[in-house]
């Protein structure tokens, strides 16, 4: 299985020559490493542009979505109008979603219009820094609550594969690790992939599916310089990236040790989702 890795360029940038520049920065990435999966999610006004263009041979996601197809909804996109604009992937419940009051009820909503129309959702859990204080056990315990919530009413006959052995997508990012957030400094391998392999066994508890049906990444200040530890813990599939995402080489560094161990088979992982 080829590692994910996912750009989510939050609100950047400012001008559309700008994001034409990052795109095809991504894209030289993408022809030169070609043992990776590298999505785009740039903000909704460049989104639809480069969705329908193939100059760079990306993938896109929105960074966000309704949970109705249609309707007098002011200021929503919804998974319709994303699939329509061939938009393939959809960020749901990032911890700046949650922050401006989004909940796991309406990340369940969103879930699963997103799954209706055919789009791969990447669902963001994650601690935040007092939880985090409490330990692993409180770690897990919280998470857990999440995945069950933000889940729930889904298995693993719910909606029908998108084509990929994997259309739900789950992507840890503890809240404190994000670099945007006040002291900010990623996780420490060793220690996301404890929290990950957890979500792992969770899941397969949850969903006792006939072939996968997740893929698992860790996110928060994943950056050139660290990328290669997370990628290298067989049970991580790939990171969801921020800031670094912004700067072309920082980005390139991270396709290109995600595109070194790619073509190592994933075999924690094939047997804990047995």
């Amino acid at each position: 299985m080829l590692k994910l890795v996912i750009a989510n360029w939050k609100m950047n940038p400012a001008s559309y020559k700008e994001a034409q520049k990052l795109a095809g920065a991504a894209g030289q990435s993408v022809r030169k490493y070609r043992r990776v999966e590298v999505v785009v999610c740039p903000p909704f006004t460049w989104l639809t542009d480069m969705s329908h263009e193939k100059e760079y041979g990306l993938e896109y996601g929105a960074q966000d979505v309704f949970w109705m197809d249609k309707g007098a909804y002011t200021g929503e996109i919804s998974p319709l109008i994303l699939k329509n604009s061939k938009v393939k992937y959809v960020i749901i419940g990032h911890s700046e979603r949650r922050k401006l009051g989004e909940t796991n009820e309406d990340a369940n909503r969103k879930l699963k219009a997103a799954l209706a129309n055919g789009l791969t959702a990447i669902l963001c859990v994650g601690e935040d820094s007092k939880i985090h204080a409490r330990g692993s056990a409180a770690v897990i315990k919280f998470i857990e609550k999440q995945l069950r919530e933000c889940l729930k009413g889904l298995n693993s006959k719910s909606h029908p594969s998108t084509g990929k052995p994997n259309y739900i997508i789950v992507a840890y990012e503890p809240v404190w690790a994000i670099s945007t957030n006040p002291g900010a400094k990623p996780d420490n391998p060793d220690q996301a992939e404890r929290v990950i392999l957890a979500i792992h066994k969770s899941l397969n508890s949850m969903f006792r599916a006939p072939h996968p049906m997740f893929r698992v990444l860790y996110g928060g200040s994943v950056n050139g310089a660290n990328a290669e530890g997370f990628l290298n813990k067989p049970s991580i599939q790939g990171v969801l990236v921020g800031g670094a995402s912004l700067k072309p080489r920082e980005f390139e560094k991270i396709i290109k040790y995600a595109d070194a161990v790619s073509v190592n088979k994933n075999k924690k992982v094939s047997k804990i989702n047995k």
